[in-house]
């Protein structure tokens, strides 16, 4: 029962993580280091709570949070993410299994394209210069916390 407990309270924090991202990607469109940094410092205790076996699990994750890191990287470079969306992906990569994240993933990708819509048509209704800054953050947040709620909340329903 203490590690119902434990598993909670690890998901709580980790959903405070990801609205405190939200906030500050709207606000500023950055995303802290030692916000990742927490995501993912939390990650082996979510596998211990759980019961991850260190081979091969633990090692997958590790392995899936790479790959993740990479590919978004690569994205990074040709400058359609910002370093802290990629960063909080490869944290949250440490989470979630493959086929989750894979869900995860997807919702992403349609909230980021609303996000997307709404901070273009806000930049050209206020007439200002430049390119505008996608809070992509926000839609991975949004997206990693619809994945809890409805991986790990929403069993009672």
């Amino acid at each position: 029962m203490t590690g119902e407990y434990f598993r909670l309270a690890l998901l709580c924090a980790l959903g405070l993580l990801l609205v405190g991202a939200s906030v500050t990607d709207l606000r500023s469109r950055i995303i802290s280091n030692r916000l990742n940094l927490s995501i993912a410092a939390m990650a082996p205790l979510w596998w211990l709570a759980n019961g991850l076996p260190l081979w091969p699990g633990m090692a997958a994750q590790l392995a899936l949070a790479v790959a993740v890191f990479a590919i978004f990287a690569a994205l990074f470079a040709l400058g359609c993410m910002g370093g802290g969306d990629v960063k909080m992906l490869g944290a949250l990569a440490l989470w979630f299994p493959w086929q989750a994240l894979l869900s995860m993933l997807m919702v992403m990708a349609v909230l980021g394209g609303v996000v997307t819509i709404v901070t273009v048509v806000h930049h050209r209704m206020t007439r200002r210069l430049g390119q505008p800054q996608i809070p992509y953050g926000v839609a991975i947040s949004v997206a990693a916390l619809w994945l809890i709620g409805e991986r790990y909340l929403n069993q009672f329903a």
